[in-house]
């Protein structure tokens, strides 16, 4: 799952990335409002996570002209603008949740993971498809009732293929969602993750459509 924080404080800017990135998301931070409007306009997010005051472009304005422009990716806002009217604002605005500053790191993680799984349209965070169950809060992975010992990586890719359960996930669009970017490594790091979770899953589990990439199986 890929993230998205905009926040010109470098201090919790580190804190959240650090957070979030223990929770399993793979996160991209930016701390201007100009360029982060135009990274999530061109790139695909699970999650932003938006201050309100930035440089060049405030957070409300920047939030308003992704609505505008059809982006659709659940916005969680941080900010120490917390009284009434500003959180309707930033409601209004076309945000998803609105956290006011000072915050608990475990609340921000528990109100991401809630945003992502509403926007997937799964509100239980036990997962299932075919013989393999995850649980997004304990990042753990069972096949048939078995526990894998899955390593960071292999807990995003495998929740990344049950998030797009419903088609086959081509190689590129895995490495810029499991490790943020599709251009500092080629096709092997995704094919090597796949093999070493293949021998954690056995077969029946991940499924490869040659010459297109991989989707899980669903037992039917």
């Amino acid at each position: 799952m890929r993230c998205l924080i905009v926040e010109d404080d470098e201090r919790i800017a580190a804190d959240l990335t650090d957070a979030l990135s223990r929770a399993g998301f793979h996160v991209q931070h930016l701390s201007d409002g100009e360029e982060a409007w135009f990274t999530g306009g061109t790139e695909d997010f699970d999650l932003v996570v938006l201050d309100l005051g930035l440089p060049s472009l405030d957070g409300l304005a920047l939030l308003k002209r992704w609505r505008a422009e059809g982006q659709n990716m659940p916005v969680l806002i941080l900010t120490a603008r917390g009284s009434w009217n500003e959180r309707v604002e930033g409601i209004d605005a076309g945000a998803d949740d609105y956290l006011p500053k000072p915050f608990r790191m475990e609340e921000v993680v528990a109100r991401a993971r809630a945003l992502v799984r509403r926007a997937s349209g799964r509100m239980n965070p036990i997962q299932e498809l075919g013989r393999l169950s995850i649980d997004t809060n304990r990042q753990t992975a069972t096949v048939d009732g078995r526990m894998l010992s899955v390593t960071q990586l292999e807990f995003r890719l495998l929740s990344y293929l049950l998030h797009a359960a419903d088609r086959v996930v081509p190689p590129t669009e895995l490495l810029e969602h499991v490790y943020g970017d599709s251009d500092s490594r080629d096709v092997n790091a995704i094919e090597a993750v796949i093999a070493r979770l293949r021998r954690k899953t056995g077969p029946g589990v991940i499924g490869t459509r040659r010459g297109f990439g991989y989707f899980l199986e669903s037992g039917e």
